[in-house]
């Protein structure tokens, strides 16, 4: 293996800070906490800590509105104790990859400040600013149609200057304007400022909008009467992103880039996209974050929950692990800071199920072809926030949507189960590190309520029992760094029609792992209809690793939510 190849057998912790663990009772998350928890990692097994925002930020959407590219929020700390996590942590052997948020930052950064002080200030063009347009009444309104992410219009009117400027996000969150050569050189030069001061790499928040189609024109019409449009096709993976990143790389990466880690964060990415993202030869990023598969369960937006088909999902990552094989390379993920908790989604958190589910799910993620990232709890197999009322969401894309639904009629009951499924705010209940008062996360109020069942679930007694969720996720981690089948082989799908088999090939330099999972709650056999039809060539083989006990036989009937990891 080359040192640009590393983290071909790295793992890839993410922290949410204000949720991991708070040090002075503030009942907020803290770097502190982060460094007193290293240790932990440390006999996890993971390789490199993702931190997700920690700079100075008034927390509109909970740090990804940046004020400041290059100090920390009080909150969390310091730059003294940033200094001293990155050298505890590489103590341990352990790189720190920070998040980039550079599509937009805070409207209280002083980029910001100064561009909407007047329409000819040197920074106003360092954002999207745009006249008003005139409207069928004869009245004038935004520039254009585009809906925010957080929902309602992109675009907000600046009273003192009477134009508008652009948010694909909260309002509090205006677009950087990348077509400014200034603002790409202050970026990048922030960038060497981290990476001198010993930070590994970084997971680029929504990479692939920096470029925008210069015209800004309309969206394709959203349904429904709230005159909003899609504006995604001239943002996503817009006309200049390879050259900006490209540009980005030679500015920043070159010269070092063989021990960092980029990663970019890439909503709509097709593929084919990709590869282009990802191939070593164009020197943009390492890897990226796509969407495909968490969208599976969706209807017709992220609010329309529906029962996902294992079909569905092993088509996805199965057309994800074909078409990076030969260039480029995946990034693995069940959940993040956005998404559901994992064995509520994909698993079974029922009582009797949860922990195999959680297993298998590690399992299958992490023998596939790419980086595993795991994020804070599902490791232990955090579930999902029993949500009692819509007061109890925090999340700013919750609370909106919430309050949009409803008031365009929507029934109130269903908009709730919704967000109970959906919402962001699952991933952000405080890390289950024992059974004391608020599962040892503060000793003071915390900023969201801990999840009820910490007492059952936490870090405290599954570090005590070697059959736990932890050591499982333990176990298949050292498996990537002493199997080089795992993290070099190739993959090769089966039994891609069967509704609850998930199984697959990884073969390198002579040795072949078969990985068979059972998503459900019957015991499966595996040479039932559309299941495996050549098993005689397995019965002999090595069981490298099982989540519910040891088989009768490695190749026979699976158990409800049973995952074996066979070699030969």
């Amino acid at each position: 293996m080359t040192e640009a190849q590393w983290f071909r057998e790295a793992v890839v912790y993410q922290i949410y800070p204000r949720s991991f663990q708070d040090s002075n009772g503030d009942g907020i998350g803290d770097l502190r906490g982060i460094i007193d928890r290293l240790d932990y990692l440390k006999t996890l097994g993971v390789d490199v800590l993702w931190l997700s925002p920690i700079y100075t930020s008034p927390q509109d959407d909970n740090g990804y509105d940046i004020a400041d590219y290059q100090d920390i929020d009080p909150t969390f700390g310091t730059l003294a104790d940033v200094d001293e996590l990155i050298a505890q942590a590489h103590a341990r052997g352990i790189r720190l990859v920070m998040d980039l948020v550079v599509n937009h930052t805070s409207d209280e950064h002083p980029w910001f400040v100064e561009s909407r002080s007047s329409t000819d200030n040197p920074k106003r063009d360092w954002y999207w600013w745009r006249a008003p347009r005139e409207t069928a009444d004869g009245g004038t309104g935004a520039p254009t149609n585009w809906e925010s992410f957080f929902s309602g219009p992109a675009w907000e009117l600046d009273e003192a200057t009477g134009e508008y400027y652009l948010h694909l996000f909260s309002r509090k969150q205006p677009d950087l304007n990348w077509e400014n050569p200034e603002v790409r050189e202050a970026v990048y030069a922030m960038m060497r400022w981290w990476l001198d001061r010993g930070v590994d790499g970084f997971r680029m928040d929504v990479i692939n909008m920096i470029s925008k189609v210069t015209s800004l024109p309309d969206g394709e019409p959203i349904p429904g009467d709230s005159g909003l449009g899609d504006g995604t096709q001239h943002f996503l993976n817009g006309p200049r992103i390879h050259e900006f990143l490209q540009e980005m790389h030679a500015a920043v990466f070159e010269g070092r880039a063989e021990k960092l880690l980029t990663v970019g964060e890439t909503p709509g990415v097709t593929v084919d996209d990709a590869v282009l993202y990802t191939d070593p030869a164009r020197r943009e990023v390492d890897m990226v974050f796509q969407f495909e598969h968490v969208g599976l369960d969706h209807g017709d937006h992220k609010w329309d929950p529906r029962t996902l088909d294992l079909r569905d999902l092993k088509k996805s990552l199965g057309r994800w692990q074909d078409g990076l094989a030969e260039t480029g390379w995946n990034s693995l993920y069940w959940n993040n800071h956005d998404q559901p908790r994992a064995v509520s989604r994909f698993g079974s958190d029922a009582p009797e199920h949860r922990i195999a589910s959680a297993k298998l799910l590690g399992t299958v993620l992490h023998l596939h072809r790419g980086t595993p990232y795991v994020y804070q709890g599902e490791e232990l197999g955090m579930t999902n926030v029993p949500f009692p009322t819509a007061d109890d969401f925090l999340d700013i894309e919750s609370v909106n949507y919430y309050r949009a639904a409803v008031a365009s009629g929507s029934d109130a009951a269903s908009v709730l189960d919704a967000l109970r499924t959906g919402s962001r705010d699952n991933a952000r209940s405080p890390m289950q590190w024992d059974s004391t008062e608020h599962s040892g996360f503060t000793s003071g109020t915390p900023w969201f309520g801990v999840n009820p069942n910490y007492t059952e679930i936490n870090a405290e007694a599954e570090l005590a029992d070697d059959d736990s969720v932890f050591h499982h996720y333990r176990r298949v981690i050292e498996l990537r760094h002493t199997e080089p089948a795992v993290g070099h082989g190739d993959f090769r799908m089966l039994a891609a029609d069967h509704p609850e088999l998930y199984a697959f090939t990884r073969a390198h330099d002579g040795v072949e792992l078969l990985v068979v999972a059972n998503f459900s709650d019957s015991e499966l056999a595996l040479d039932g209809p559309d299941a495996l039809d050549d098993l005689d060539g397995w019965a002999d083989a090595t069981l490298l690793l099982g989540n519910v006990g040891d088989p009768t036989s490695v190749t026979g009937p699976l158990r409800a939510w049973e995952a074996r990891v066979l070699r030969r």
